[in-house]
């Protein structure tokens, strides 16, 4: 980040019950050259002297610093005492916002080593760990089995996360107001596992964490999480944020991740038995390939290789250079499903396109009617089958999770199990050639002609007929 100016922080200090640790961690905070700060204390409804004590400080006009002091008239949790917070250094345009915690447990004085690297623009999170240096947390005071706890969790989600934390269960954190306003951290829990879900959407937005060793200390102060609870609370949001990755849940707060441009997010599935290499087996050597809703063109370096005229159809036009038709339309298919003519196409392509469609049966009835000067035109479709054993299981536990991916894809309208989509295909008037579950649905299909197709046939064959058939030479 590049500034004409000192940075602005606010360093936030979430307070429940701290009238006896309040002013020291206060007094703690050390000044900080070259940032304009602002101090944010937030009393979640505490009973005691938490928000007078706070006040008298700031009406004093004697604080190093900028000083602001609100009390939440209910309690919100720890969880949501931090997004009001974060939530006002949104609106209030700050640079950076540091937590601090009005128990004292973290040292203030550490603040200018947690704002140092964002300063330099080194991270985009700066996370206090208890854990970077051996044996700092036995010396500090942590009980062994708040150790053991911390570790092991931290190696699970470490593990189920795909990441190398030395600690996820900080409470001492920075990072970029840029970052929090990607992030819907408004969706997180109230209470104590919101820095676990929040420390997952920032690794599931790819921001910069960067690490820094901090000393432990435990007082007598008074801890109020259900150590039990809490574990659960952790291994479920670790465990559901990894399942999002299969398409197997689904959890708004953890959808983060930076979106790709255009339909850039579909992925080629060439590199084993899937819905694009069977369909690529269907297509003869030399074929012309109308592909519907194509993508990127992922299958365009393999059909290419096979000798076949490549014509694109997506509402998106390619951004990537996997892209390469001869040629290429932009259209809707709700609205303009077969923009130019089929008559010397041999393929059409129609993969995991049909479950988008606002009406599948308006547009097969449309690929149809197209079709009907090509009736040898070989048509290949794909869907997912939301009949599938994971998707059963799924629903015997309970849950339909719809996601970014997978049978249960958020932008589906329509649902098929082979025989809903085998009637559908029928009733629209294709022939059924071939069926493969893998375990999406694959058909090969080839389309039956329509009444009036059928109609001028009859006529041009009775026409052909009536001429074999002699003049009499006398009434019958």
């Amino acid at each position: 980040m590049t500034l004409d100016r000192p940075p602005r922080v606010l360093v936030f200090i979430v307070a429940y019950h701290a009238e006896t640790t309040i002013l020291e961690v206060l007094r703690r905070i050390p000044e900080l050259p070259g940032f304009d700060t602002e101090v944010l204390i937030i009393d979640d409804c505490s009973s005691d002297a938490t928000f007078s004590l706070s006040e008298r400080v700031r009406l004093s006009g004697a604080y190093r610093h900028r000083l602001t002091v609100l009390a939440n008239p209910a309690n919100q949790g720890y969880g949501g005492n931090q997004k009001l917070g974060y939530h006002y250094a949104i609106e209030h345009g700050f640079d950076f916002v540091a937590l601090v915690h009005g128990d004292g447990q973290y040292a203030p004085e550490m603040l200018p080593e947690i704002l140092a690297p964002l300063a330099r623009g080194e991270a985009d999170v700066v996370l206090g760990s208890r854990m970077l240096t051996p044996g700092g947390a036995r010396r500090g005071g942590m009980p062994l089995y708040k150790r053991i706890g911390n570790r092991l969790l931290t190696w699970y989600q470490n593990r189920v996360l795909r990441c190398q934390l030395s600690e996820f269960h900080t409470g001492y954190k920075a990072c970029s107001v840029d970052l929090l306003r990607r992030l819907p951290f408004d969706l997180n829990s109230n209470v104590f596992h919101f820095d676990t879900e929040i420390i997952i959407q920032f690794l599931r937005a790819r921001a910069r964490i960067l690490e820094i060793p901090i000393p432990t200390h435990y007082g007598d102060e008074i801890c109020r999480v259900n150590g039990l609870r809490y574990a659960l609370d952790v291994v479920n949001a670790s465990t559901v944020a990894r399942l999002q990755d299969y398409g197997l849940v689904y959890r708004r707060n953890f959808d983060v991740a930076p979106a790709a441009a255009g339909n850039d997010h579909y992925l080629p599935k060439l590199g084993f038995l899937s819905t694009h290499s069977a369909a690529v087996a269907e297509v003869p050597a030399g074929a012309t390939v109308m592909d519907l809703g194509c993508g990127p063109g992922h299958l365009c370096a393999t059909l290419r290789a096979r000798g076949c005229r490549l014509i694109g159809v997506d509402q998106f036009q390619p951004t990537s250079a996997a892209g390469s038709f001869d040629e290429f339309h932009v259209a809707d298919l709700n609205a303009n499903p077969l923009p130019r003519p089929l008559g010397d196409v041999q393929v059409v392509l129609i993969l995991d396109i049909i479950e988008h469609l606002i009406s599948p049966e308006k547009f097969c009835d449309t690929l149809r009617r197209q079709a009907q000067g090509n009736l040898d035109l070989k048509i290949v479709i794909s869907t997912g089958n939301v009949g599938f054993l994971v998707t059963r299981l799924m629903l015997f536990l309970g849950q339909f999770n719809y996601n970014k991916r997978g049978i249960l894809d958020l932008t589906h309208t329509r649902l098929f199990t082979f025989s809903s989509l085998r009637r559908l295909l029928r009733e629209t008037g294709f022939v059924i050639e071939k069926e493969i579950g893998i375990p999406e649905m694959l058909f090969v299909v080839r389309p039956l002609p329509t009444l009036p197709t059928l109609m001028q046939s009859t006529r041009r064959h009775s026409a052909a007929r009536a001429a074999e058939v002699e003049v009499p030479a006398g009434r019958v």
